[in-house]
């Protein structure tokens, strides 16, 4: 019996609270009685508790907000870079586009080639020693591009093969040391030969005619004379230096190049150099000697033939 007594306090004690929040619930919701007041007044009571545990737990929750607006901020600048390096690649590409296009259209108009045929090929790399200055172009004999041939772009010379692949071609550029080609400017006939100082920097140019006028923004174009390594008429450069040499006679010239040679994507190789058809092999004159032991006949003997070439 005294089992089933202390069961069943526990089950009228929940009767009775079910039954007295019932009550407050339904008074509540009608809106009078002591309902409001009592809320007002608990309130009040836990109102110095609640801004005590507000003032220990703030620092704590202002540290988590502040983590994850932290987060959120640096996941939005990493957005933003990478946003910003998407545009930059974009326009990267836009300008090489646009060099492209305007390379491509200026090899339609090699007006100064004539009837040279030209071999298009495309630079695929710069220069592959530290002591020449030298691109790496697509073709090679297989396509018919032999060492020597003269290399053009849209406006003029760009420099000649110096060694070739079946697949590739090395191009040594004007402003190579190395490197010479004969001018002559324009409108005067003066001649003269410019030689390679250095990548990215002015052509020299030496044996001037001390009479022929030559002024700053002359243009100058190969000579094409005998035994010239390129043909006649190319432009080579403009003159942006031309003084007198004191007490001498003698002049301080120097070209800058028609040709971007550190911006190069597309360039022509001219079928041509000194040994191609268009040259002349002239034999040399008959002589006549007697060779001993022949009865006095005589035999003809003749020279190796040498080749000119045209100018």
């Amino acid at each position: 019996m005294a089992v089933s007594r202390r069961s069943a306090r526990p089950r009228f004690t929940l009767v009775i609270l079910i039954l007295l929040s019932l009550t407050l619930v339904t008074l509540d919701l009608k809106g009078g009685g002591p309902i409001p007041s009592l809320r007002g007044r608990v309130r009040d009571a836990f109102s110095p508790v609640q801004s005590a545990v507000s003032t220990l737990t703030s620092p704590i929750t202002n540290f988590f907000n502040g983590v994850f607006e932290y987060q959120s901020l640096r996941d939005d600048n990493d957005r933003l870079r990478a946003e910003l390096a998407q545009d930059n690649a974009q326009q990267i590409e836009n300008q090489y586009l646009d060099q492209t296009n305007k390379d491509l259209i200026s090899e339609l108009n090699l007006d100064f080639v004539g009837d040279i045929p030209t071999i298009a090929a495309r630079v695929v790399s710069g220069s592959t020693s530290n002591f020449q200055a030298t691109i790496v172009i697509d073709r090679g004999t297989d396509a018919g591009v032999l060492d020597g041939m003269p290399v053009v772009a849209g406006t003029g010379l760009v420099g000649r093969i110096t060694s070739t692949s079946p697949s590739q071609s090395t191009v040594l550029l004007l402003t190579d040391p190395s490197t010479s080609v004969g001018v002559q400017f324009a409108p005067s006939d003066g001649v003269g030969v410019a030689s390679g100082q250095g990548a990215g920097r002015s052509l020299a140019v030496t044996l001037i005619d001390p009479t022929a006028a030559v002024g700053v923004g002359n243009a100058a174009v190969t000579s094409g004379l005998v035994g010239s390594a390129y043909p006649r008429g190319i432009p080579v450069g403009t003159v942006n230096t031309a003084v007198a040499d004191p007490g001498v006679q003698t002049r301080t010239v120097t070209l800058t190049p028609v040709v971007d040679l550190g911006r190069l994507s597309y360039v022509d190789v001219l079928v041509w150099t000194s040994q191609m058809p268009g040259n002349v092999a002239v034999p040399a004159t008959p002589t006549t000697t007697t060779t001993p032991g022949t009865g006095g006949v005589t035999q003809d003997q003749t020279d190796t033939p040498t080749t000119v070439t045209n100018p």
